[in-house]
C-alpha cells in the first residue's frame, strides 16, 4: 500500500523518534510511506478551547494537503489528532457553513488510521513478535489515552500489540481508564486539578514497578514524564511505535 503519515504537530516537534518509528514498522511489512509537506497542526487544540472560526484555516489546511496527495490511507501515531479529525472536522464545517469542506473532510478522515487501528484492522497485524520482529525484554505498563479510548473506541488494540511484543513483560496499570489530567489547554486553564490528576496518574505507574509507561499518545505521555520526574520516580514513558519498532537487531533504548 500507498500510506501517508500525519505526523501531528507535537510528533514532528518534540518526538520525532515517534514518527520514525511508525515509517520504519510500516516500510518493514512493504508499504510505501509518503509524508504530504503540506500539512501541520489538525487544530485540536483551538476546537477544544473554543475557538473555532481560528481554527477553520488550520482545519482547511489539513484538508488541502492530504486530499492533494496521492495515497490509499492515512496513518497517526495519535489516537487524539486522529478523533479530532474524525469527530470535529466535520463538525467545525457544519457549524461555520462550510457543507464543501465538510464533505471533503469527512473524505479524508474516512482514510485515516491511528496506528494500532491501521496495523490491527487493515494490515491484519495481531503478533508483533512474529510479524514486525518486535522485541523488547523490559517491564511496562500501558495508559491507555482518552481520546483513543472513548472516542476512536481502540479498545485493547494498542495493549494487545504491546503484549504480543518478543520479551516484553506488562504489568497492569492500577486505574488505567482514569485521565492523565493532560487533556491539551485545559491543563493550563485547570491546572490545579490537571495536578493532581497527574499525581494520582503517576502514583499508580510508579506502583506498578515498571521501566517504562507506554501509551499510543506523545502529549499525554509528555505529561506524565513530567509528573514522574518531578516526583522523582523512576519510571520513563515511551511511544507504543517505539517499541514496535525495537527489534533484536535495533534495539530501542530505555
Amino acid at each position: 500500500m500507498r500510506i501517508a503519515l500525519f505526523a501531528t504537530c507535537i510528533v514532528d516537534a518534540m518526538y520525532p523518534e515517534t514518527a520514525k518509528s511508525t515509517v520504519k514498522i510500516l516500510e518493514r511489512l512493504g508499504h510505501e510511506v509518503i509524508f504530504p509537506a503540506g500539512q501541520a497542526c489538525c487544530g485540536q487544540m483551538h476546537m477544544n478551547s473554543g475557538y473555532m472560526p481560528e481554527a477553520l484555516p488550520v482545519v482547511e489546511n489539513h484538508v488541502q494537503a492530504f486530499e492533494r496527495a496521492d495515497y490509499d490511507v492515512a496513518v497517526a501515531p495519535s489516537g487524539s489528532c486522529v478523533s479530532s479529525l474524525k469527530h470535529q472536522h466535520g463538525m467545525l464545517a457544519e457549524r461555520l457553513g462550510k457543507p464543501d469542506l465538510k464533505s471533503r473532510a469527512a473524505e479524508v478522515a474516512g482514510r485515516t488510521y491511528e496506528l494500532s487501528q491501521l496495523l490491527t484492522d487493515v494490515l491484519g497485524i495481531t503478533n508483533a513478535a512474529e510479524q514486525l520482529g518486535s522485541y523488547f525484554p523490559h517491564s511496562v505498563t500501558y495508559h491507555p489515552s482518552c481520546h483513543g479510548m472513548r472516542l476512536l473506541k481502540l479498545g485493547d488494540r494498542q495493549l494487545d500489540l504491546l503484549k504480543s511484543v518478543g520479551g516484553i513483560t506488562v504489568e497492569e496499570l492500577p486505574e488505567a481508564d482514569q485521565c492523565c489530567g493532560f487533556g491539551g489547554t485545559f491543563s493550563i486553564k485547570n491546572s490545579d486539578v490537571s495536578s493532581a490528576m497527574l499525581q494520582d496518574k503517576a502514583r499508580n505507574i510508579a506502583s506498578t514497578g515498571a521501566s517504562l509507561c507506554v501509551g499510543g499518545d506523545v502529549s499525554c505521555l509528555m505529561h506524565i514524564s513530567g509528573g514522574l520526574s518531578r516526583n522523582g520516580q523512576k519510571p520513563g514513558t515511551m511511544h507504543l511505535a517505539n517499541i514496535l519498532a525495537s527489534t533484536k537487531e535495533e534495539m530501542v533504548a530505555l
